[in-house]
């Protein structure tokens, strides 16, 4: 049976937001100065709180304002997770706005994935409801999709939806001087392969038996259990050529490096279509204002 709460949390938050003026969500502040800043935004908080939690429909509705720590508690009681992460104090909102996918993407999918519905509130100041609870053919724009990584510059996130999925049984981490290439081949569907240039990290996890098949296999090709890595906190995207105290995410093309790289290049078609959608969600600039999703690293 499911756990459901009722409350006028997204009423409260629509009436903060209001139809008028700059305004901005702070979370956790955790990646505050992605995108650009908010200055002179009036700052509101998205509701917190787990509403309805369906462990049997693998699916949870959570206040944005929530933290990843929080809502990972909750969950672990139900032996399920969700494919998110972040630095210590983010929150859902934040997390989905930034759009950055779990270093677990492998296997947990991406960040856009775990998303099925948002409960916003539009610039006009009007509530209404992205995507639905359940995974469905979606027709017209996938609304969903666009809010994450759009850093609040469509619709103020209040409320969400998101597919969870079962805690993995076992789950252990290897690393040794080999060839990712070579990790891959010997696995199935790792979690995270990291490479740092010269030795690769792998993230193993399921049932039991099947991971330590993989780790028997993984064992004759050198590597050996290891503690998970610590990656620096910038971002970069793969061009080839690893830069200093960089480690490449294995098939995204996100490097961990110690500082953020500049923007992407971004083609100017996908600007101009970026900046139409923006100007007929927010035709006043007041949601968000300063920041940009394309001026910020990957």
């Amino acid at each position: 049976m499911g756990m459901t709460v009722g409350d006028g949390r997204m009423e409260a938050f629509r009436s903060e937001v209001g139809d008028s003026g700059a305004v901005c969500v702070r979370g956790g502040a955790t990646r505050w100065g992605v995108g650009g800043g908010s200055a002179g935004a009036r700052e509101v908080s998205a509701p917190v709180g787990i509403m309805a939690l369906e462990p049997a429909e693998m699916t949870v509705m959570v206040g944005a304002g929530t933290t990843l720590t929080e809502l990972a508690g909750e969950l672990a009681v139900h032996g399920l997770e969700v494919g998110m992460d972040g630095p210590q104090g983010s929150t859902v909102g934040g997390a989905l706005a930034v759009g950055r996918s779990a270093l677990r993407r492998r296997r947990v999918g991406q960040i856009a994935d775990v998303l099925l519905q948002a409960d916003c509130v539009g610039a006009d100041g009007v509530a209404f409801t992205a995507g639905g609870p359940t995974v469905k053919n979606v027709t017209g724009y996938d609304l969903c999709r666009l809010l994450v990584g759009s850093l609040g510059t469509l619709a103020l996130v209040g409320r969400v939806i998101l597919r969870t999925r079962p805690v993995p049984v076992c789950s252990v981490w290897l690393a040794g001087e080999v060839e990712p290439d070579l990790v891959l081949e010997a696995t199935y569907r790792p979690a995270s392969v990291l490479w740092d240039g010269a030795r690769t990290s792998v993230l193993l996890e399921g049932h039991g038996a099947d991971v330590d098949q993989m780790v028997e296999t993984l064992a004759r090709l050198g590597l050996v259990p290891a503690e998970a890595p610590v990656l620096a906190p910038g971002r970069g995207r793969w061009s080839g050529l690893l830069p200093d105290g960089g480690v490449l995410e294995v098939g995204s093309g996100v490097v961990h490096q110690p500082d953020d790289s500049g923007p992407p290049i971004v083609s100017e078609g996908v600007l101009n279509l970026a900046a139409r959608m923006r100007a007929s969600f927010d035709p006043s600039g007041r949601l968000n204002p300063g920041r940009d999703p394309y001026s910020r690293a990957a």
